[in-house]
């Protein structure tokens, strides 16, 4: 079995086919082909010859925050270390890169707590929320656990404290809003400020 390294473009088709097999079973988030190649680089895989027998993404979410999204394992390469070995990637390169903080929206939360996640109030991810769980079928009613971790990189500007719940945000409106934008109702646009 090999180790855990960056995703090819010519493994996007078997990454496809390994996340929406669990996606089919309702296990996790289908991802579409378009979405796949346009995130590639985001993609870790490992695999047993030329066949993709695992993967996970590491998806920038803003300069503090990252997210680990698209853990598949084939069930027979489970419980073999191989999904331990892939979110080990994932955190090392979310250090070398100096992101603080991951998380992760699961129906796992028991394994992602053996690395140190823990669990979070998804509403207190509001960047991930209003970028990307909006178009989620499952939304507003996702029934995932949201779990966070956070990583010694030093310091960094702008950081949101997520060990802690943040102080309220500003309610200004955000610069690229404008009037006659369409807000859901009792929807605010928030700055993210330093607690």
């Amino acid at each position: 079995m090999g180790r855990a390294e960056k995703a090819k473009i010519t493994d996007v088709l078997q990454i496809h086919q390994l996340v929406n097999s669990f996606a089919n079973k309702g296990e996790m988030l289908a991802r579409s082909l378009s979405e796949i190649y346009e995130n590639i680089r985001d993609y870790f895989v490992v695999r047993q010859g030329k066949m993709v027998i695992a993967c996970a993404a590491l998806h920038i979410s803003w300069s503090d925050l990252a997210e680990i999204k698209s853990l598949a394992v084939t069930e027979d390469s489970q419980a073999q270390g191989v999904g331990a070995e892939l979110v080990e990637a994932c955190l090392k390169e979310a250090r070398e890169i100096g992101i603080p903080a991951v998380f992760c929206l699961t129906y796992q939360s028991a394994f992602f707590e053996k690395f140190g996640f823990i669990p979070r109030d998804k509403m207190e991810l509001s960047r991930k929320v209003w970028t990307e769980c909006y178009r989620c079928p499952k939304f507003p009613n996702c029934d995932e656990v949201a779990l966070i971790c956070r990583l010694e990189v030093g310091d960094h500007p702008g950081l949101v404290d997520w060990g802690r719940r943040p102080s309220p945000p500003s309610t200004q409106r955000s610069s690229s809003y404008r009037r006659g934008d369409r807000v859901a109702p009792r929807q605010r646009i928030f700055l993210c400020s330093r607690p």
